[in-house]
């Protein structure tokens, strides 16, 4: 569906320029909706199921809040809420650092691990089928296109 069907716009954009942050925008809540509707039942956020996956990838290696929000994909979270909040579903654990007290490192745990196992399948499937509309190599040319445009 055109971006202007979406929006139900008579009136012509401004520029493409315009028409595409409208298009971004617009694609980006829409997936959001998505992503929400997939996790709902895990009971976590997409903001703790981006903080879940970091853990993951960050192997044996602790993260801090620091470490997190830097890699976060929307780095205006409260990484600290976050982590607490994963705490309390026994997803992660903050660790006390033993030379620097200040210092808290957050790791994730076999029952954080076994959740995206469990989500995996769903993620992918969707993202899949959601895409389908893409071929390979215009996804790559996607990528590549906003990777442009964020300079």
């Amino acid at each position: 569906m055109r971006i202007e069907e979406a929006i139900k716009q008579n009136k012509p954009f401004s520029s493409e320029f315009q028409k595409a942050i409208v298009n971004l925008v617009y694609t980006a809540s829409w997936w959001n909706q998505v992503a929400t509707r997939l996790l709902r039942p895990f009971g976590i956020s997409q903001e703790q199921y981006n903080i879940l996956r970091i853990l993951r990838g960050m192997g044996e290696q602790p993260a801090t809040i620091k470490t997190l929000t830097e890699r976060m994909l929307d780095n205006n979270s409260n990484a600290s809420r976050l982590v607490e909040k994963l705490k309390k579903k026994a997803l992660v654990e903050r660790l006390e650092c033993p030379m620097d007290r200040r210092r808290v490192d957050i790791t994730i745990t076999a029952k954080g691990l076994q959740l995206l196992d469990e989500t995996a399948a769903l993620m992918e499937g969707n993202i899949r089928s959601n895409f389908a509309h893409l071929t390979e190599e215009e996804s790559r040319q996607l990528n590549e296109l906003l990777d442009k445009m964020r300079g």
